[in-house]
């Protein structure tokens, strides 16, 4: 049983009973007063606690949103930027919800602590104030009441009536106070009911506000999550690609590493140990340094950096080279040794010693020495393998014989593109299909050849041609846009590059794309997003000529052009873009391949060298780029490339046509050209007339010249050998001069050492 009410008529008789029941009453009360002053103690406590994880979260928000990514190379992808800005999201989202939690914490103490402590001084506080009262009271009438109760009966009546009138008194004074303490227990014990409970209603309301507010964070967090977790997967599987490169590469340098030693326009650079004479009797000393030289200013430059000394650079000095003469050893008793003539220092010879024999060659041959040395000449998957893939008819049949099969056959299988084939399966297949023998097999009905044998067969087949088939020369200009800009600026940057295509990779990569887009639509099934087939095709469809890290790099931005190429494929192939900035280091032409250098020179005439004809290419990229429009100007680029190929009879006949022809009657199509075997000059516009003006003619010859002398320079990275006296013999790392588009495709004309004439175009690199 709970506890017994008080009633007021026991006030006057104040029976044992009753003061039991009253001290019941209190001992409640102290009870109540003892637990909320440990509950107001512990929500202090939790409090300070929280405002601790508070700050602990907030300082731990402040590191995340101050720390920022560094990226390798100039540029990040999408994903690599949504996951560097993650960081800052993850700090706006953690001060948000301290935001809440502080918002909580205030509400706590004004709904919950205030009011709890509030009733406990207050309320509680006053029963205990009135029960002092009340026993003082008790004692000080009871007393009264024993001092009556003992005067003598003997004492005047005035004396005891007036006694009595005191004692009655102060018994109405005690009787009053009991009532009144009695009703100030009750109803203390019926008010903590609810003073107490409803400032803990409140503090909960509060506490579930707060999760609310993080549950909606966490709903808005949520499609971030998504769209992370997609960054963070795209990102992981474009790195371990590019690792499996870098390992690569990192294997080919190990097994060669002086191979790989020249991957910048600086002829060379290295250690070399410089020997340092000092004034008698101390002799000379030999220095480390880490040397650069620059072969076209013939420029030395070496600083001191001694690795023991924690990595301590020191000044750079900066000579002039003359001469370089080998040292034998009859001469100074050290191997390797180079003697160098300053032209900056008259009379000073420098000595210099090499670190090994084959280091010794690299030097003498960057400064200007004789003997031989190996170039990294790249690599390329066709001569590893042992395999003749060209982009011909055979070649093209071979692509759409196998896209038929793999759509037909198995577009549903799980990870197409990405499980590989048998080694040497694929390569017997492609070895089969590249036959112009043998190459009749039908791969959509044979059941000799597995799915992924035909997958691994096409990539193999992209990856061995002799150029990849987004080309050499347009690689920087595919992987630019995807470094940076809108969406819409980077689909048309790459519809526009795609018309600079020659026609045939042009073809390929169309049918391709329309086919990948077709193995996405089936991702559900296979697997196969459009972002894990960026990861696989990317470096297969287009890749740098020169092997390096920083080229690897690169591979996630060749991943999201191909992406942009599959999702946007029936735009970028339909036609030709309206607007196309012309980039005026874009080329103009398709370089012959590396490894049909012989079959072009067959199949080109016999070149007659003019150097006063007319270069109506450079003409009408100067003079007439006004009158053009960009469709006109991509179209020219593509009817000059596709006069290589042997897919169109029209091409066939035009470049039999031209082949015949003198060099100095064989123009470019796109501009004005003169037919070899019409009379007339024809203008872009599709006009005859009978003959360019001859104010015209000296003016082009003179705009000729003077794009001659302002030509841009070229170097040399393989060495050749001329067949015909219009062409230059050269080496490794010669310098061009005034080099200009040939009228011939894939075709320069420069100038060396005084002589000017033709130039292989993919055996340079422009300066």
């Amino acid at each position: 049983m709970g506890l017994h009410p008080l009633e007021f008529s026991e006030c006057y008789l104040d029976s044992p009973c009753f003061r039991e029941k009253i001290k019941a009453h209190e001992a409640e009360l102290d009870k109540t007063n003892r637990f909320i002053k440990e509950l107001y103690k512990d929500g202090k406590n939790l409090i300070n606690a929280t405002k601790q994880l508070s700050m602990a979260q907030r300082k731990f928000a402040h590191c995340l949103g101050e720390f920022q990514f560094e990226y390798i190379g100039d540029a990040k992808t999408d994903d690599e930027r949504c996951i560097d800005e993650s960081l800052q999201e993850f700090s706006s989202f953690l001060k948000n919800l301290e935001d809440q939690r502080e918002l909580m914490m205030r509400n706590i103490t004004e709904t919950l602590m205030k009011p709890l402590e509030l009733f406990r001084k207050e309320h509680l506080g006053t029963v205990r104030a009135e029960r002092k009262k009340y026993e003082k009271e008790t004692e000080k009438y009871y007393s009264a009441l024993e001092k009556l109760l003992n005067i003598s009966a003997k004492k005047k009546e005035p004396q005891l009536q007036e006694a009595d009138v005191q004692v009655e008194t102060m018994r109405k004074h005690f009787q009053e106070e009991s009532l009144q303490y009695v009703c100030k227990l009750q109803e203390i014990q019926e008010r903590k009911k609810f003073e107490c409970v409803e400032p803990m209603l409140a503090f909960f309301q509060t506490v579930f506000t707060f999760y609310h507010q993080g549950f909606e964070l966490a709903k808005d967090f949520d499609h971030y999550k998504r769209a992370l977790q997609i960054n963070i997967q795209n990102t992981r599987d474009r790195f371990e690609g590019a690792r499996s490169e870098v390992y690569e590469l990192m294997k080919r340098i190990r097994e060669a590493p002086q191979e790989y030693r020249q991957t910048s326009p600086i002829s060379c650079e290295g250690y070399l140990y410089v020997q340092e004479k000092r004034p008698p009797p101390f002799g000379s000393s030999w220095v480390k340094r880490y040397s650069t030289f620059v072969k076209e200013q013939k420029i030395l430059h070496m600083v001191t950096f001694d690795h023991r000394s924690g990595g301590k650079i020191g000044e750079t000095e900066s000579v002039t080279l003359k001469s370089c003469v080998r040292k034998t050893t009859d001469m100074l008793d050290r191997r390797f040794c180079l003697e160098l003539d300053i032209t900056d220092r008259p009379g000073t010879v420098l000595t210099v010693q090499a670190l090994s024999e084959d280091d010794h060659k690299f030097w003498m041959q960057a400064m200007g020495g004789k003997e031989p040395i190996g170039h990294y000449l790249g690599r390329t998957y066709s001569k590893e393998r042992g395999i003749d893939a060209q982009l011909d008819n055979v070649g093209l049949n071979f692509v759409k014989n196998s896209i038929s099969a793999i759509e037909k056959r198995g577009i549903n299988d799980q990870g197409l593109y990405r499980v590989v084939g048998v080694s040497s399966k694929v390569q017997k297949l492609l070895t089969l299909m590249i036959d112009e023998k043998s190459n009749e097999v039908d791969l959509s009905t044979s059941e000799d050849w597995d799915v992924k044998t035909i997958t691994s067969s096409l990539k193999l087949y992209l990856r061995s041609l002799p150029e990849p088939l987004m080309t050499y020369g347009l690689y920087k200009e595919f992987v630019n846009p995807a470094k940076g800009g809108s969406p819409k600026s980077r689909i048309q940057a790459i519809h526009c590059l795609v018309h600079k295509l020659p026609e045939r990779n042009r073809q390929v990569l169309g049918l391709l794309m329309k086919h990948l887009a077709n193995v996405a639509a089936h991702c559900k099934q296979n697997l196969m997003t459009v972002a894990n087939l960026g990861v696989v095709f990317g470096p297969t469809l287009m890749r740098p000529q020169e092997e390096t890290v920083a080229a690897i790099m690169d591979l996630k931005f060749q991943n999201i052009v191909v992406e942009i190429l599959i999702e946007h494929h029936e735009k970028i192939f339909a036609d030709a873009p309206e607007l196309c900035p012309i980039s005026p280091a874009a080329p103009a032409f398709s370089a012959p391949t590396r490894l049909s250098k012989k079959q072009s020179r067959q199949s080109r005439p016999l070149a007659v060298y003019n150097p006063q004809a007319l270069d109506i290419q450079n003409v009408s990229a100067v003079g007439d780029a006004s009158s053009l429009t960009a469709d006109e100007t991509s179209m020219s680029s593509n009817e000059s490339v596709s006069s290589q190929s042997s897919s169109a009879s029209a091409t066939e006949t035009t470049t039999e046509r031209c082949d015949h022809a003198p060099l100095s009657t064989t123009l470019s199509s796109g501009s004005n050209s003169k037919s070899p075997t019409a009379g007339a000059f024809w203008t872009s516009s599709g006009s005859p007339v009978d003959s360019l003006p001859p104010a015209a003619t000296a003016a082009s010859e003179k705009e000729k010249q003077e794009e001659s002398v302002t030509g841009r320079k070229a170097k040399a990275v393989y060495p050749c050998e001329a067949e015909h006296d219009s062409e230059l013999s050269f080496q490794v790392g010669a310098i061009f001069n005034a080099v200009i588009q040939s009228r011939e495709p894939g075709w320069l004309e420069g100038e060396l050492e005084g002589k000017r004439g033709l130039i292989p175009e993919n055996y340079v690199e422009m300066l």
